[in-house]
């Protein structure tokens, strides 16, 4: 039964993070440990940037976006030195488990530092919602709905002057954020890394919406495409349709979680506590038919998510 743990946030930020942090806090406490929280992932445990946390250090953070112990990508933690670093400094703090609140890459170092003897618990939170093992990671909810306020008022705009917004939302490697928020918004078309896209029926489809009286169109394309500029560029040459490429950018990232990351991420905090007091490493906790649940973290990063191809559809089948 561990005693004393430590939280990290580790890779991109995504709003929830810090409610997650707060529960880990308080379960713990509740429990009777000792809680360190770990600044700039990985980079803190190597480097020692860490303090010991109370109930005071999470008091108010669980409305905030980004994370209070900030978060870094560390390219020293792939390699056995700096596992090995990491795991000296935990034994020196006494520290028995860590709760390693990110993504993929985050969840491979917990891999990694479990295996050397630090038992670990992820908790996914992401804003791409692309961790195969859960059907939801903390922050996706607050992303989806700041880019869909954001395409909303850009829907205003073109509107009034009959235009084409290609809208860039975030997503390197998955669609489900484009995907989502196209169908949310009522835009005519989306572009996502897993079908790629044929310009050609984009833009016929585009032409055809005009021929029957539409006079301003959405194209949402995810990160991973790129191109939005080029996008737009030949859509206005191709169609005479003045055309504008958005790129929403990391306003995506900032903000007030919504309810659904708040909850989710306490939930998920709490559990995580609870497998690390029963002496329970190596795991991921994900939800699964609504519910918190947990996984071996090799088995989880040998998953597949499947893509949403009915949201897409529904894209297709909804535009005008």
């Amino acid at each position: 039964m561990a005693k004393t743990i430590g939280v990290l946030t580790s890779g991109g930020d995504a709003p929830g993070m810090n409610a997650a942090v707060r529960a880990v806090v308080r379960a713990a406490l509740s429990k009777g440990m000792k809680v360190y929280g770990i600044r700039r992932g990985y980079n803190g445990l190597i480097n020692g940037d860490i303090f010991e946390m109370n109930a005071l250090s999470v008091s108010g953070i669980i409305s905030k976006g980004g994370t209070c112990l900030y978060t870094a990508r560390c390219n020293e933690f792939r390699y056995e030195e700096g596992i090995n670093k990491g795991r000296d400094t935990c034994r020196k703090l006494g520290i028995e488990g860590i709760v390693v609140i990110g993504g993929d890459g985050s969840f491979r170092g917990a891999a990694d530092l479990s295996a050397a003897g630090i038992n670990c618990i992820g908790i996914p939170g992401t804003i791409d919602n692309d961790i195969k093992c859960t059907e939801y990671t903390i922050g996706y909810d607050t992303a989806l709905n700041t880019a869909i306020e954001m395409v909303d008022k850009l829907n205003d705009t073109t509107s009034s002057h009959d235009r084409c917004s290609v809208v860039e939302v975030m997503g390197r490697n998955a669609g489900y954020l484009a995907l989502n928020v196209a169908c949310a918004t009522g835009a005519d078309a989306v572009i996502t890394p897993e079908l790629g896209y044929d310009l050609d029926n984009i833009i016929n489809e585009l032409c055809d919406a005009r021929q029957r009286g539409k006079n301003h169109f959405v194209v949402v394309v995810a990160e991973g495409i790129g191109n939005s500029e080029n996008i737009a560029r030949a859509i206005q040459e191709r169609t005479g349709i003045e055309s504008r490429a958005t790129v929403l950018g990391h306003v995506q990232r900032g903000g007030a979680p919504t309810c659904r990351d708040r909850v989710a991420a306490t939930l998920m905090g709490c559990y995580a506590v609870d497998l690390l007091e029963q002496g329970i490493g190596n795991r991921v906790v994900g939800m699964k038919d609504n519910k918190i649940y947990d996984v071996d973290i090799q088995e989880a990063l040998a998953m597949t998510k499947s893509f949403e191809q009915n949201v897409f559809d529904a894209v297709k089948i909804t535009a005008y």
